[in-house]
């Protein structure tokens, strides 16, 4: 069910308001999770077109600040590249809350060795990394600039989401033969590995949880598709070379398509959990 709030973010978002309420309500839910207060100093790692921004910038109020950092290119995304999705949200009533910065996320933290954050929040973007030793170093770094990391990333369950979930596997495992990528998965952790990866960086886990997307939200859709497109098939052809491997990769797209004809094609597909959890210092 979606809310007087999400309709006002989805309504001042890059996508349009029909598109994107349902989106919007999800990225509140997540927020609920997280102590983020009015008067907070935010930074958000890999913010993309500014879903969880916008949100973000409506908790912390006139008096709290986000910090939004996202190294894709500004004309990167579909169908509202970042440059214009953020663009649109800085014309809005909550775009003087908000500063975008295009930087990779630890080569930002790098090259400002006194910036200290309330809270840092990474929505949805540990699948961007390029692996699990770039999210390690990450964490360590946030460990010595806040007293709190609060993260959000799909969880690998859902009562319904088998499609989303074997979409995703196959995108990974085909991701770890691509020397270089822009995709929206490239280094798979689920929550179990997150909290491995934390504590390794002397994070604590204080509180976690299970938010289950709305109907609308369609990222399961989009990476069913994209599992299933000539293009993904034309990568596997190119960048997996040995035929066993490919056999795999081939035999779990093969398990995509089953499972979303079984229930009824691609707009039955749904979108699976999302995972939060909190850390201190």
């Amino acid at each position: 069910m979606t809310t007087p709030l999400a309709e006002k973010l989805a309504s001042l978002s890059g996508y349009g308001p029909t598109s994107s309420v349902a989106q919007a309500q999800y990225r509140l839910d997540l927020i609920a999770k997280w102590p983020i207060g009015h008067g907070a100093r935010v930074l958000e790692l890999g913010c993309g077109q500014g879903d969880t921004t916008l949100a973000l910038a409506e908790a912390v109020g006139a008096t709290g600040h986000v910090d939004a950092v996202d190294p894709a290119r500004l004309d990167y995304g579909s169908p509202t590249t970042l440059g214009e999705a953020q663009n649109t949200i800085s014309t809005g009533p909550l775009g003087p809350r908000i500063a975008w910065i295009q930087s990779e996320p630890l080569k930002y933290l790098k090259t400002n060795p006194l910036a200290q954050w309330d809270v840092v929040v990474l929505a949805h973007s540990l699948w961007y990394f390029d692996s699990p030793e770039l999210i390690l170093e990450t964490l360590r770094f946030l460990a010595s600039r806040t007293q709190k990391v609060c993260i959000a990333e799909w969880s690998l369950s859902g009562i319904n989401a088998t499609t989303h979930i074997l979409s995703a596997l196959t995108q990974a495992a085909m991701e770890c033969r691509k020397p270089e990528s822009e995709s929206n998965i490239r280094t798979m952790v689920a929550p179990t590995r997150i909290k491995e990866l934390a504590a390794q960086a002397g994070l604590k886990l204080v509180e976690e949880a299970l938010v289950t997307p709305g109907n609308g939200v369609h990222d399961g859709i989009w990476e069913t598709q994209l599992t299933l497109g000539a293009e993904f098939a034309r990568e596997v052809e190119e960048f997996v070379k040995d035929n066993r491997e490919k056999a795999v990769i081939l035999a779990m797209r093969d398990a995509v398509q089953a499972s979303m004809d079984k229930i009824g094609g691609i707009k039955a597909v749904e979108t699976m959990d999302g995972w939060v959890g909190v850390f201190t210092v």
